[in-house]
């Protein structure tokens, strides 16, 4: 071998060392710039829209209902015991039988079982929190409102549930609205507004306090006088004129009196617009101290 071949054969094994050799650190290698090259943009990605960031946080509290199914049980289980609880422990005592009571009770179980519910909005964003994912959520280039605004429309598919769960339990026992599907659908779509409006309240709750069950136990402090200090379960003219008074301006009692109406077929304007005009001062006054406490929360 001449000293022309011997130097050939050392070249190439010095670039084959160097081609197998790992790159130093730091150093992008062909590969790395193949890479980059494939996921390249030639522009900026335009910024989603306040509609699109909404609907997908509204599908990730459904799909939170999709992979665990139990967060149903309050909304399909609770109905039926309350339900079934007052119709047959006081129906008779109050109304002189079951059924009698049952006209009078259902639209107000209705409204009792959807706010409750409400209490969960303010419980699974206090959980969020607790575990970081709302700091990652308002780093994200978005519309800021929309985690919250989204989560809210997503549990109003349980409010839904659970007012489907509690009229067809009526039903069954022998509810007969005289106001008809289209009352009932009226009715129920009037809760939903209004139960939007109040899960402001839990959202703050769940912005506030640092633990979820401190965010239920305060919840259901609110919840209890507004539900059993109202006309859902008797006629207020027998309560004594202080709490009679309370009762009067409780905005429950107007969304239970005008459901009632709804699905009686005999709604009056002033109910119905009472628990408009209470569905929407609501959200005006919360909606923006709620965002101002997720903006400044550390």
């Amino acid at each position: 071998m001449t000293a022309s071949d011997q130097t050939d054969q050392a070249d190439r094994t010095a670039r084959t060392a160097r081609a197998d050799a790992p790159a130093p650190e730091g150093t992008a290698t062909p590969d790395d710039h193949a890479l980059r090259d494939a996921i390249a943009l030639d522009r900026r990605p335009d910024r989603p829209s306040a509609v699109s960031s909404t609907l997908t946080f509204a599908w990730r509290a459904l799909l939170k209902i999709k992979h665990v199914p139990e967060q149903l049980f309050d909304v399909t289980v609770t109905p039926v015991i309350f339900t079934l609880m007052f119709t047959y422990l006081f129906g008779g005592a109050l109304a002189g039988s079951t059924e009698a009571y049952l006209q009078y009770l259902l639209p107000g179980i209705l409204v009792q079982t959807v706010l409750f519910t409400t209490v969960y909005t303010g419980y699974t964003m206090n959980t969020d929190i607790t575990k970081g994912v709302f700091d990652r959520f308002r780093s994200l280039p978005i519309w800021r409102p929309a985690p919250i605004v989204g989560a809210l429309l997503g549990d109003t598919v349980r409010y839904t549930i659970a007012s489907v769960v509690t009229i067809a339990l009526g039903l069954l026992l022998g509810f007969r609205p005289d106001g008809g599907v289209v009352g009932v659908v009226l009715a129920v779509l009037l809760l939903l507004v209004f139960a939007f409006a109040l899960s402001w309240i839990f959202t703050i709750l769940g912005l506030v306090l640092r633990s979820p069950n401190a965010v239920m136990g305060v919840s259901m402090m609110v919840l209890m006088p507004l539900t059993f200090a109202s006309n859902i379960f008797v006629d207020p003219t027998t309560m004594p004129d202080v709490l009679q008074g309370f009762v009067d301006v409780n905005p429950v009692s107007h969304l239970t009196t005008a459901a009632r109406g709804l699905m009686s077929g005999t709604a009056g304007v002033d109910d119905v617009t009472w628990a408009l005009v209470a569905a929407v001062v609501l959200t005006a006054v919360l909606a923006p101290i709620t965002m101002r406490l997720y903006r400044n929360r550390s």
